[in-house]
């Protein structure tokens, strides 16, 4: 009696071959017709799976990663900050279009099934890491000013290289309240003491000042303001009210001194006459209210408009012989414990290459005991990074102009971060960009 289907003189493995042939046939149609559908069977897998995009030396753009997190939020979805696990990693959804635009950005990732998500949970519940949930898109803006200036700001081109959007504001949308439209807002190099920036000696007959110098009084006058350096004031106040109310406030180089000098001398003259037409009140230095400023205190001011410097906080390169090649160290917290200083200094590296500003740094003498060091040179009196509670809200300061340019000169041309996707300097900016997300989180220590 012959086998069912097989003819006479047929081997029972060519029908076994065909058999197969005929089965993968039908599964290809299937899918071809499932794809067409808007889905298939491997993406409603892959679908139910997630993305890990590693932070540590593994990956492609560290910058554009930020960005993919942000775009994520930013579609009304859901991530998680896995701190200190490779690099501070992202664990994201695994859908096609985040998918694809991780491969448009040039940002690696893997798609993890749940038993190897579990395990990197189990990891991080054994090891000073922790996982931080992503949830909110933050309202970003940058206090810029209309006008170009002869220098570029390395948090617009950081968010800008990385593709997260952001308004820009400047000093009457400060005074008008509008602040409180946003969660993040970042203080461009911003001089608030009303002095110009402090390029009197070098640049005062410069095109560029002299436009700075009759617009700002312009500004002021229209804001019924008898001086610059009263306007620039009031203006700080404002930034600083923004931040008590629950504003999360980051600023690098002289806008991070400036603030709180001009905070410190808010209703008492330090201005020469040089730049106001009247002379600085002479005992201003007794005047000073060091209560009202964010995270200095009892340092000295320098009123002398020839001096390229505001006060004794900044670190002074030349004395300190600060030279190529200059480092920082990003300081180590407990991840479960102070969830939030982790998350600020999530890094690749713990070593970080230092680079200049008008404010480069500042002596440890003259941060105040609350505020939470982030990163210095350890064994000297230079901090580099620091972060602060005030009120509802924080306050991240970051000394240096461009963790890309050690020298940053007037007139330089913008970073090209094409060149460094993967920098740690720029990395920590990025931190600050999306902390804001973070579900609330307290700090121990």
């Amino acid at each position: 009696m012959m086998n069912a289907g097989i003819r006479p003189g047929e081997k029972k493995s060519s029908h076994d071959l065909r058999v197969r042939i005929i089965l993968l046939m039908s599964i290809l149609i299937y899918l071809l017709f499932s794809v067409r559908g808007g889905y298939s069977i491997v993406e409603n897998s892959i679908s139910s799976m997630d993305l890990l995009i590693p932070m540590d030396e593994t990956q492609t753009n560290h910058l554009k990663a930020y960005g993919l997190t942000y775009y994520v939020l930013l579609k009304g979805r859901k991530g998680e900050w896995l701190l200190n696990y490779r690099g501070g990693s992202f664990l994201l959804p695994s859908t096609e279009d985040i998918r694809e635009r991780a491969s448009l950005m040039n940002v690696s990732f893997e798609i993890i099934d749940e038993s190897r998500k579990n395990e990197i949970y189990q990891d991080i519940e054994k090891k000073n890491m922790h996982r931080v949930e992503l949830s909110k898109k933050p309202r970003i803006a940058v206090y810029t000013p209309p006008d170009k200036e002869p220098w570029d700001d390395a948090v617009t081109l950081a968010m800008s290289y990385a593709e997260i959007p952001y308004d820009k504001v400047w000093d009457r949308e400060v005074i008008s309240g509008k602040l409180k439209q946003y969660d993040w807002v970042h203080l461009h190099h911003e001089d608030f003491t009303g002095q110009y920036g402090k390029f009197y000696a070098i640049y005062r007959k410069a095109p560029w000042y002299l436009k700075k110098v009759i617009s700002s009084k312009k500004v002021a006058k229209e804001a019924g303001f008898s001086s610059v350096q009263a306007f620039k004031g009031f203006v700080a106040v404002k930034i600083r009210d923004y931040v008590v109310k629950g504003g999360f406030l980051f600023a690098m180089c002289s806008a991070t001194d400036t603030l709180d000098i001009a905070l410190s001398a808010y209703g008492v003259d330090i201005v020469e006459e040089e730049i106001d037409g009247t002379p600085a009140d002479k005992d201003f230095a007794q005047k000073l209210n060091f209560k009202k400023t964010l995270a200095f205190n009892d340092f000295s001011i320098y009123t002398n408009p020839n001096i390229y410097e505001y006060s004794s906080i900044d670190v002074d390169v030349d004395k300190e012989g600060l030279r190529v090649p200059d480092t920082f160290q990003l300081f180590d917290f407990s991840a479960k414990i102070d969830p939030v200083p982790t998350m600020l200094n999530q890094n690749h590296v713990m070593v970080v290459k230092g680079f200049l500003g008008q404010t480069t740094a500042y002596y440890k003498r003259f941060v105040k005991s609350h505020v939470t060091v982030l990163a210095g040179t350890p064994e000297t009196n230079r901090i580099k990074y620091i972060h602060g509670n005030v009120g509802k809200g924080t306050f991240t300061f970051y000394g240096g102009h461009d963790p890309e340019d050690y020298q940053h000169f007037i007139g330089d041309p913008p970073t090209n971060l094409a060149l460094y996707p993967d920098s740690p300097g720029y990395r920590l900016i990025l931190n600050n960009v999306l902390f804001p997300s973070a579900k609330k989180q307290k700090q121990k220590t």
